[in-house]
């Protein structure tokens, strides 16, 4: 007899056992979470939940005490971050970092992962082949910084930005890694209303038209409630409740401790 049940689709990301402690206090402790592929998860909490130090765990920016990371079926918690980020999970920060006195279009074609130039013995005798990458690489960029409204600004110095516009940037700079999943450290935080539908709208677009997975810090509920597929609440290091972005409104755990109530 043959079985048609399908076997349920793996998790892109998932933690489990996460503990990391700073001075004997535990930043986070026992944290689990699970992204599926092609979701927009988010994760929330009150000030000093654990939310950014559990981003650097699962980034291994920070090393865990204890748990295990696996992404894409394959444990990462034992990679380098540069070894990650070319496994596909790519993470921006609450404060965009970007090369100030480097154009924004140079900001976005350093990101480009794995290039020909980079090899020493392939510029000396496959030149043709590094120019015609390069062409190839502005090409994207160009595109990548058309979907993130920052074209016109390609010659600008990055400083001169908005902080809006560095978060752009930022996720622009991401996406030019070909990730599989993007972090993103409270992308709204400290930006004009005017550019927060803009940021929200292209990060729909992105995980409609191409598939991409997100996992959202994010204190404004406005924007958590309207991307997220599922939302993680985190509290004092632990979770505390998992669930649609409705259930989680109606929670009363999460209403007591994140809103205050």
């Amino acid at each position: 007899m043959v079985n048609n049940i399908e076997s349920p689709q793996l998790p892109l990301l998932a933690a489990s056992g996460l503990c990391k402690s700073f001075g004997g206090i535990h930043a986070v402790k026992n944290a689990n979470i699970e992204v599926k592929k092609s979701s927009i998860t988010g994760l929330i909490g009150p000030n000093g939940a654990g939310k950014t130090t559990l981003f650097n765990l699962l980034s291994n920016f920070i090393r865990p005490d204890q748990g295990k990371v696996i992404f894409d079926g394959e444990p990462i918690h034992n990679l380098q971050p540069f070894q990650i980020a070319q496994q596909g999970l790519i993470r921006t920060f609450q404060v965009a970092r970007t090369l100030s006195r480097l154009s924004v279009l140079e900001n976005i074609l350093l990101a480009a992962q794995k290039q020909t130039g980079e090899n020493f013995w392939q510029v000396q005798f496959q030149h043709h082949l590094v120019v015609q990458e390069e062409k190839e690489l502005k090409e994207r960029a160009m595109l990548i910084l058309e979907s993130v409204g920052l074209e016109k600004k390609a010659n600008d110095y990055a400083g001169g930005l908005s902080g809006g516009q560095r978060k752009l940037l930022e996720m622009g700079r991401a996406l030019m890694t070909n990730p599989k999943l993007i972090l993103l450290d409270e992308p709204a935080a400290g930006v004009n209303p005017r550019l927060i539908d803009d940021i929200c709208d292209r990060i729909i677009t992105w995980n409609q038209q191409d598939g991409l997975t997100f996992l959202i810090i994010e204190h404004n509920m406005d924007v958590i409630m309207s991307l997220c597929n599922q939302v993680w609440v985190l509290a004092e290091g632990q979770n505390l409740a998992a669930g649609t972005p409705t259930e989680i409104q109606n929670n009363t755990q999460v209403l007591e401790a994140y809103l205050g109530q």
